[in-house]
């Protein structure tokens, strides 16, 4: 099932992607927000464990159910709509932290298909933050960073990565880039 009007935006923790995707908002532009802080509120309002840092299985696995809805209720996407991260990152995760069976995961990344180009947002110091919800140092936002990017590849999409520029100047390099159809690879690694 492919859908080639939604568009990802992803990349490691605390580099800017809801900010960028709040301007591109600002622009008339549609966006659905990032799963895995909605699964983590909700599993702190519940006294869940379903969490990054308890059962991180069931975290993953909840990632993956919500991911699928939210790509089915975007599907079809008559017009241009971003996306806080995707399927694929839910693979990104699953591998970072062992997860054996990833084969559910894999075959849902395959079965559902956004826009080939994504945008990738590298890890930046001097923006990075850590809140109640994103507890990765910076050094662990770094390699998911390069797990996420490994994982696009991995899936097919066209990595392009984000340069580190003010939030309206993001939004314009990725609206150039979707409008052009020329996007480049600079994601070296």
């Amino acid at each position: 099932m492919e859908n080639p009007n939604l568009i990802i935006i992803s990349g490691g923790p605390g580099v800017g992607k809801t900010t960028v995707l709040d301007e591109l908002a600002r622009l008339g532009i549609a966006y659905a927000p990032e799963v895995a802080r909605q699964i983590i509120r909700e599993q702190v309002a519940s006294g869940g464990n379903a969490l990054p840092w308890g059962d991180r299985e069931a975290y993953t696995m909840l990632m993956l159910a919500r991911s699928i809805g939210y790509f089915l209720a975007h599907t079809p996407a008559p017009a241009r709509t971003f996306t806080d991260r995707g399927l694929p990152d839910t693979l990104a995760y699953a591998r970072r932290i062992g997860l054996r069976n990833t084969r559910e995961i894999e075959d849902a990344c395959r079965r559902y298909r956004y826009a080939p180009m994504v945008f990738l947002a590298p890890p930046w110091k001097e923006i990075y933050h850590t809140d109640g919800e994103r507890k990765q140092s910076y050094a662990e936002a770094e390699a998911t960073y390069l797990d996420v990017v490994e994982v696009y590849r991995d899936c097919g999409y066209e990595a392009i990565e984000l340069p580190k520029v003010s939030p309206p100047e993001r939004a314009g390099f990725m609206l150039e880039k979707i409008h052009s159809g020329r996007g480049y690879d600079s994601t070296h690694h």
